[in-house]
């Protein structure tokens, strides 16, 4: 009989996508998923190794599954958290039974064709093997990468020495892969990377991401929503706007990772030091209805009271839709861990407080807008609505953290604990996982969109009807 396996994925979309990956290599070799744990004869752990929590989550779930581990079960640590810091893995986990580096998930059955050999393999840096796989569908919205790696050289990240730099993935491929899923009824691509506005830069090419949004539209038009995430501001071009607002297709929603908004704090993160106004203002005079979402660090060495002033007078000005806040995390190995001037985390974490406190209160009154008004959304699930309010976990599968402000509607259940069961979905507005959600009462179905008339507006979600 096929061995069984199961993977565990932790941290970003894109992590998502060598997981979905990996899943395809294994099935391919006879390998059989299943959920159960214990009974899997091999289990994946694809880690992500960004920032402090990150590695925590990492490491605890790697250890629990060392503790758990069964007599000829393996335990392999895939992913960043393998890529960065293999030896120590190693040293401190001797249960694992192969490492394998970010770059390299697509040896994972030749990896486990060594460890059956005897072998315990730790393979991190380049790798020649083919990336591409089968995609398979596992939901009405899916990931694209269209790159990996970053030649940005943020002074805070240490992507660059995870990933290594930019690389951007064929245009074919992934216009192949946009076919397969609209072969299976996908309703959305969301197309990611660590910066796809760098899209086919390392080629050369200025415009290549306003271009691929063309060639993708033209490959699948039974797609209805193509959304765009993790756009670094100084790559936004004209182009790249025009071809946003002239295409119904492309969801009018952007993320851009601004991280601060003083001059003298983005300096010295090395990100663009021009005044981020500037460009939200030009989005929306060319795409009035937009969705922006952006992120924020506060307590980045250096920062005092007057710069972070300047970021929270930048918030109530720009009005953005959606904003994660990340209290700053020192990275081994990047520059900013060798800065002056660090803030304490008493202090960062009142800054934290107050930067989304002030975003909470711009995001219901932008939310209240919306009532009276009809969406498009996306349904994703039928819930219980008791279920609402639960702080113990995420709020229907939007796995947002608590950095990012959204700790559930609490509200939602005061005021419809009268009604049993909603649909939960999401609006162009709303990108998965990081995002608000819309809780839908009346007949929909799952995986399909329906126009949803708005109702009530919470803090981070909206309530609605089916419309007719």
């Amino acid at each position: 009989m096929p061995k069984t396996f199961a993977i565990i994925n932790l941290g970003c979309p894109k992590n998502t996508v060598d997981s979905e990956g990996m899943l395809q290599r294994l099935a391919e070799a006879g390998y059989v998923a299943t959920d159960g744990l214990h009974q899997a004869d091999a289990i994946i752990v694809n880690t992500c190794g960004f920032i402090d929590t990150a590695k925590e989550e990492s490491i605890k779930t790697l250890l629990e599954l060392a503790a758990m581990k069964r007599n000829g079960q393996l335990l392999i640590a895939a992913g960043c958290l393998g890529e960065r810091y293999a030896a120590d893995l190693a040293r401190d986990i001797p249960e694992l039974d192969g490492i394998l580096g970010t770059r390299r998930w697509g040896e994972i059955t030749t990896l486990l064709d060594r460890v059956a050999e005897g072998e315990t393999p730790c393979w991190t840096g380049k790798s020649a093997a083919d990336e591409s796989f089968k995609r398979t569908a596992r939901s009405a919205s899916v990931y694209i990468k269209i790159a990996d790696g970053c030649s940005v050289g943020c002074a805070f990240c240490a992507i660059p020495r995870i990933k290594g730099p930019h690389r951007s993935k064929a245009v074919e491929d992934i216009l192949d892969e946009a076919r397969q899923l609209a072969s299976q009824g996908v309703k959305e691509i969301v197309l990611v990377a660590q910066n796809t506005t760098a899209y086919g830069q390392d080629r050369g090419e200025r415009d290549g991401l306003a271009r691929l949004l063309d060639r993708l539209s033209e490959a699948v038009p039974e797609i209805p929503w193509i959304r765009l995430m993790y756009t670094f501001p100084d790559h936004i071009t004209p182009a790249l706007i025009e071809a946003m607002a002239s295409n119904d297709r492309i969801v009018k929603y952007i993320d851009i990772p601004l991280q601060h908004a003083d001059p003298a704090m983005l300096q010295a993160m090395r990100r663009p030091d021009a005044y981020p106004g500037h460009l939200i203002s030009q989005l929306r005079r060319r795409i009035p209805v937009i969705a922006i979402r952006s992120a924020f660090i506060v307590g980045y060495p250096g920062e005092g009271e007057q710069e972070f002033s300047r970021l929270l007078s930048f918030l109530r000005e720009a009005e953005l839709d959606r904003v994660g806040v990340f209290t700053y995390s020192p990275e081994e190995g990047t520059l900013a861990a060798s800065l002056p001037g660090h803030v304490g985390k008493r202090i960062a974490q009142k800054r934290y407080r107050q930067a989304m406190e002030a975003q909470q209160a711009i995001s219901l009154k932008k939310n209240r807008r919306f009532i009276g008004k009809t969406l498009d959304v996306l349904i994703e699930s039928q819930v219980n609505e008791t279920a609402l309010g639960d702080q113990t976990k995420p709020t229907y599968g939007a796995q947002q953290p608590v950095e990012n402000g959204r700790r559930g509607s609490a509200s939602a259940k005061r005021r419809h604990e009268n009604e049993d069961i909603v649909f939960v979905g999401r609006s162009y507005r709303d990108a998965p996982e990081v995002d608000g959600v819309v809780l839908v009462h009346g007949r929909a179905t799952i995986g399909e969109i329906v126009s949803v008339t708005i109702t009530d507006a919470l803090e981070y979600d909206l309530v609605g009807r089916v419309a007719g």
